[in-house]
């Protein structure tokens, strides 16, 4: 059974301590720069809590901890959120498993475009399409707003315009292919402007549209 998580919500309509991810959500979504991170436990929660975002929004969890230089030289890096852009994930129950995708306004967390559930697909593939998804939604609206991914994955096969991946073609994963296959053939006929950028989860936390099932 996978373990419980807790919720720290230090930014949000109401800020507090939440024992599942809807109500996390609800605190969350369309709060401008909300700031919340999950943990293993209560008592970790209520520490993190108390100690304030600062210490802990952006930061690796306590069984994967950053080395404080790393995680400074990170902060400085790493530029500002793009808010003017749109946020897209994946929720995927088991790895191949049943994926769906939603892309969503990185400020305000409102779902622009939701897609599932897919029957039989792979989180990266999912990632891909969601991302292509994305770009031919925007320019469809003749939009440049950049596009946030947290796979890096996904971006190297969007620079490549092709997928590589062991997901064998069959029955049970014909409409994920389907969909992986249109959005390499769209990337192939269509040009655009949109930035489509990394997720910078270790300093910013979660993506927007993160389905929260990590």
């Amino acid at each position: 059974m996978a373990k419980q998580k807790v919720y720290v919500v230090w930014a949000g309509h109401k800020p507090g301590i939440y024992s599942t991810w809807a109500e996390c959500q609800e605190q969350t979504n369309h709060f401008t720069d909300a700031k919340y991170k999950s943990f293993g436990s209560r008592e970790e929660a209520e520490q993190a809590y108390r100690d304030g975002w600062r210490l802990h929004w952006g930061q690796k969890s306590a069984d994967k901890p950053l080395r404080e230089k790393s995680a400074a030289a990170s902060l400085d890096s790493v530029e500002e959120i793009d808010w003017d852009s749109i946020s897209v994930d994946v929720g995927c129950s088991g790895n191949p498993g049943i994926v769906e995708y939603k892309g969503v306004n990185t400020q305000t967390g409102e779902i622009l475009f939701y897609h599932g559930p897919i029957a039989k697909g792979t989180n990266n593939i999912g990632e891909f399409i969601a991302i292509v998804h994305g770009l031919a939604y925007l320019k469809q609206k003749g939009s440049k707003q950049t596009v946030y991914t947290d796979s890096r994955t996904a971006l190297s096969w969007l620079r490549k315009k092709s997928i590589s991946s062991s997901l064998v073609r069959d029955a049970s994963t014909k409409e994920i292919w389907q969909l992986a296959d249109r959005a390499v053939s769209w990337l192939q006929n269509n040009t655009y402007d949109n930035k489509v950028l990394k997720w910078q989860t270790e300093v910013w936390g979660e993506i927007k549209a993160d389905f929260g099932r990590k």
